[in-house]
């Protein structure tokens, strides 16, 4: 019933406040809206108009507009609103003169036999007339729908049969499959080769046609405006024996791979920029592709020659190289693009998230940073029975906390290092430099033995080093007798990782929370070729003698809990040992 509303309210209203007398016969409405539910291409958006047209046809007070192109807008505006179509037109043309389309002779044999049947009737069932609008051939836009095959086949490969596009018909009631065509006149435009359409807002119709099947067939890059939205086919057809039109959209394309359309829509580009700046980006565009197998080629190589693990390295290179071979990096737009896919590529081939690509910046830091970096990044607590709590987020590089080293004891360490145990919360710590993870194990061991903490391998070099505690340090050691309770999370990586496999490897630690990241040694950043693009690699790893490390895996717990309520479980655990009840036995 809601479908009334554009066919009567317009007109009650308008006719109710400014006219007296109706000048146009109520069947006007009444005939308009059957050739609309009769013809237009989508149906299911019609629902009610049947009730819609019994409304109508009741009204007694309707078509008080007394001259035609008032009461041709009004309808026009409701039809439009309540279908949600703006391609619905209603037209007042006294004047109008059908163009006659030229024979059928000017279709090609396939171009005829892809038109569905009964498309040139003259007249429809109601004594509607259907009148041609000003183009050549049955399904009308801005070209015809019969060549979308045909262009499209000249980008798309010979030996597998595409399904382009399907048109529904309303007129018909058909649905014409279109398909790539396996023979062509002239040779087809090889796949390799990368294609770039340029729209603007005045692309219209069947172009915009062929553009979406294009980008949706991933074989073409759209630059420019979005399209203009228009149709397939439009039909106009005369209402009754009066001066009026309608103009309807009868048939309807749906492309096979998203399911929608482009009409009405327009199609969206892939890089949106002013029509009048299209080709420029579009050339830019065309010579980064140039650049791209050299860039994928200059990365699987730095990988396979430097990745910590060198089976895996050689894994990746060799993935690497067949999505480049496959074209997958075929269709970037941007180096920033580029970069996000082939550190999404390098993460899903390596299982890595430290190797990526990065950017080559430095950050400077000054003395003045570190001070303000150590206030806001460590935390420390005395709880309850004299248990020390120890908090921060990143280790940063040995030389930059060498020269600040008195600056944390004094501010942070003195403060925890006379409690009978400790509480290491590193569950945010997100990594940073292992260079100065020696010297923070050292503080937890004795001095009067020095300890192989861990045999690190560096590929780029191909040398193993043992990583020693240190003899002397910057303040006093915590020892290696007093109980210590280092809490992770999935997101503690990097040095952090090293720092607690070293602590549980020697039993030195309990670990309490969830497993650790399973990250990597702190990665070196490498340049691929004389491009500005930049990978960042891991190229150490810990010893793997007995098996495997915490690269990749992470470091489970001694005691699995949620992270979130590690904290609680260390305190318990402490409290049990340390707290008054302990004096009772």
């Amino acid at each position: 019933m809601a479908k009334a509303i554009f066919l009567v309210a317009p007109l009650l209203v308008l006719g109710n406040v400014f006219f007296i007398n109706a000048s146009f016969s109520p069947s006007i409405i009444l005939d308009m809206a059957k050739i609309i539910m009769d013809n237009y291409c989508s149906p299911e958006k019609l629902a009610g108009m049947k009730e819609a047209i019994a409304t109508a046809g009741g009204n007694t007070e309707v078509l008080n507009i007394p001259d035609g192109e008032s009461l041709a807008r009004v309808l026009s505006s409701g039809v439009q609103t309540t279908v949600s179509d703006p391609r619905l037109e209603v037209s007042y043309e006294p004047n109008y003169v059908p163009v006659v389309p030229p024979a059928d002779a000017c279709l090609t044999p396939r171009a005829a036999r892809c038109r569905p049947p009964d498309l040139d009737q003259a007249r429809h069932p109601g004594g509607k007339h259907r009148l041609p609008e000003d183009r050549s051939h049955p399904w009308r836009g801005a070209g015809d729908i019969t060549g979308v095959p045909y262009l499209v086949s000249y980008f798309t490969d010979a030996e597998s049969v595409i399904h382009i596009d399907s048109v529904y018909d309303r007129l018909s009631n058909t649905t014409t499959k279109l398909n790539s065509l396996t023979t062509l006149l002239g040779a087809r435009y090889e796949l390799s080769k990368p294609l770039i359409l340029l729209t603007s807002k005045n692309t219209k119709g069947i172009a915009e046609d062929v553009a979406y099947c294009l980008q949706n067939l991933k074989r073409a890059t759209i630059v420019g405006e979005k399209t203009a939205g228009g149709s397939v086919k439009v039909d106009k057809f005369k209402v009754g024996d009066t001066d009026f039109y309608v103009t309807v959209p009868t048939a309807k394309s749906i492309n096979p791979i998203t399911g929608s359309s482009w009409e009405v829509t327009g199609v969206t580009p892939d890089v949106e920029v002013n029509a009048e700046d299209a080709l420029a980006t579009a050339i830019k565009i065309l010579n980064l592709r140039a650049k791209v197998p050299a860039i994928i080629e200059g990365s699987a190589t730095l990988i396979a020659d430097n990745y910590a693990f060198e089976d895996i390295g050689a894994h990746v290179a060799e993935k690497l190289r067949g999505l480049l071979a496959n074209g997958e990096y075929s269709m970037v737009i941007s180096r920033e693009r580029l970069e996000t896919k082939l550190s999404a590529d390098l993460k899903t081939l390596s299982g890595d998230k430290s190797l990526k690509t990065t950017s080559n910046i430095p950050v400077p830091a000054t003395h003045e940073m570190f001070i303000e970096l150590i206030k806001v990044s460590f935390h420390y607590e005395i709880l309850e029975n004299n248990i020390g709590y120890l908090r921060f987020d990143m280790f940063g590089d040995f030389e930059e906390v060498k020269a600040i080293a008195q600056i944390i004891v004094e501010h942070v360490w003195n403060k925890v290092v006379n409690t009978d145990a400790m509480i290491l919360d590193l569950r945010n710590n997100i990594g940073g430099p292992t260079t100065a993870i020696a010297g923070f194990c050292s503080y937890f061991f004795d001095a009067d033995k020095q300890v192989v903490l861990d045999k690190l391998y560096d590929r780029t070099t191909g040398n193993t080093t043992e990583l020693l505690s240190l003899p002397e340090l910057t303040g006093p050691r915590y020892g290696s007798k007093k109980s210590l309770i280092i809490l992770t999370s999935g997101t503690t990586a990097g040095a952090a990782e090293e720092f607690v496999y070293i602590m549980k490897k020697h039993g030195r630690a309990m670990i309490v929370g969830d497993t650790t990241a399973g990250s990597s040694h702190p990665p070196k950043t490498f340049s691929v070729g004389e491009t500005n693009i930049f990978l960042s690699i891991p190229t150490i790893h810990s010893d793997t003698s007995n098996g495997p490390a915490w690269e990749g895996a992470g470091i489970a717990p001694h005691i699995p809990v949620p992270a979130a309520g590690a904290l609680e479980v260390a305190k318990g655990i402490f409290n049990k040992h340390f707290g008054p009840q302990k004096l009772t036995t």
